[in-house]
């Protein structure tokens, strides 16, 4: 597979808005339009989700499991796009519902960087994808702004870089030695793998945890020359704590300067 091409400058220098600029109790929701209106109101970046609907419509929302943020029960794969588009965001000012991800791409229309996370759908990080990839690729490559790809999956990494090779593709990461992760044993010893290697391997950059920004791979990568991203940042000492290490941030919960 060809090397990734490099991450645009500005993802080193707009702070990434984790969701979009959300704000709950203002009833602007996380992977909303109105968060991401917000965003780009202020100049800031943007970094959302994507997860699979049941009839394979790339859907902008975070959670595998829908009760957090609406008032349906089950998964997002559970239901068909055109559902999915009816059903409202808790709390949500305006009312609004679940935005496909071709709906995001031609509200934000390059005005900001957009980095792009697909989540997980094998269920433990492994080779199990393909379609949310395909899905996302074929929007994107009528795309004309600054973009970036990335997912805790490294297969999925990988799946990008066959269907879109053009598009900076990179690996969300943390600390896959917490026993709180839930992926088997031998997909942590892979994925502790594939962080240590990823430069070498033709990656543009990691979206590491803060948490773990003093671990040695991610000294490692930053040595090599690698982007460093971080999330997520909820104050203004956690930041300037994430950018001694770290080239730039995703943050939320106060407005990070520009």
């Amino acid at each position: 597979m060809s090397r990734s091409p490099a991450l645009p400058e500005a993802f080193l220098t707009q702070p990434l808005a984790h969701r979009g600029l959300h704000d709950r109790a203002a009833g602007v929701i996380e992977n909303s339009r109105a968060a991401f209106r917000a965003a780009i109101a202020k100049g800031y970046g943007i970094e959302l989700d994507v997860q699979r609907s049941r009839d394979g419509e790339a859907m902008v929302f975070h959670d595998h499991e829908m009760p957090r943020l609406t008032d349906r029960p089950g998964l997002v794969h559970d239901y068909d796009a055109a559902t999915l588009a009816t059903i409202p965001l808790l709390d949500a000012a305006d009312g609004e519902t679940i935005p496909t991800f071709a709906e995001v791409l031609a509200l934000v229309a390059g005005r900001v960087p957009l980095l792009v996370e697909i989540k997980d759908q094998d269920g433990a990080l492994g080779p199990d994808v393909g379609g949310l990839e395909a899905r996302v690729a074929a929007l994107l490559a009528g795309y004309d702004g600054p973009v970036a790809v990335m997912s805790f999956n490294p297969h999925s990494v990988a799946a990008m870089g066959r269907d879109l090779p053009g598009c900076p593709r990179g690996l969300t990461s943390c600390d896959y030695d917490d026993p709180d992760l839930s992926v088997p044993d031998y997909r942590r010893a892979e994925l502790v793998a594939t962080l240590a290697d990823f430069g070498a391997s033709g990656g543009a950059f990691i979206s590491h945890d803060r948490h773990d920004l003093s671990n040695p791979l991610v000294a490692k990568l930053k040595a090599g020359g690698l982007p460093i991203l971080t999330w997520t940042v909820r104050s203004a000492a956690q930041e300037a704590e994430a950018r001694a290490i770290a080239d730039n941030i995703t943050f939320e919960g106060y407005l990070a300067p520009l």
